[in-house]
């Protein structure tokens, strides 16, 4: 395993892909702010890189583990399996990062956005 981590950053530093998953990412975070902002319940983006994460916690994202309340957590489990539905697999907890593949595209983006605006509407009354 250490073998093949050291071989894939050899390649990505030898490559542009390094600066194709910053754009991937800018450009991910561009089109989630508005979406995020018009969420009805409180929920960040926080990206560094082409690594992100959906923070549910109130007010500013956290910078140190905090633990979610119970709504917070519900409206996770909520959108989590909304995103499913919609053909987006995220990671099963909310306290998970996501990550970027320099194998997506502009439109997997756009379609992460869209499932990402229908799903927070679901998300908002969970079961």
């Amino acid at each position: 395993a250490m073998a093949a981590g050291l071989t894939t950053l050899d390649v990505l530093s030898s490559t542009a892909d390094w600066q194709r998953l910053e754009e991937l990412g800018r450009t991910l975070e561009a089109l989630l702010k508005p979406i995020l902002a018009e969420a009805p319940f409180p929920v960040r983006l926080v990206r560094a890189g082409s690594l992100f994460w959906l923070s549910f916690h109130e007010g500013e994202a956290p910078r140190q583990a905090a633990t979610l309340s119970p709504s917070a957590i519900a409206r996770f489990a909520a959108l989590f399996h909304a995103m499913l539905a919609r053909g987006v697999y995220l990671p099963p907890s909310a306290y998970e990062v996501c990550f970027l593949s320099a194998s997506f595209g502009e439109k997997d983006l756009q379609y992460f956005a869209g499932a990402l605006k229908e799903s927070l509407g679901v998300a908002s009354n969970p079961p």
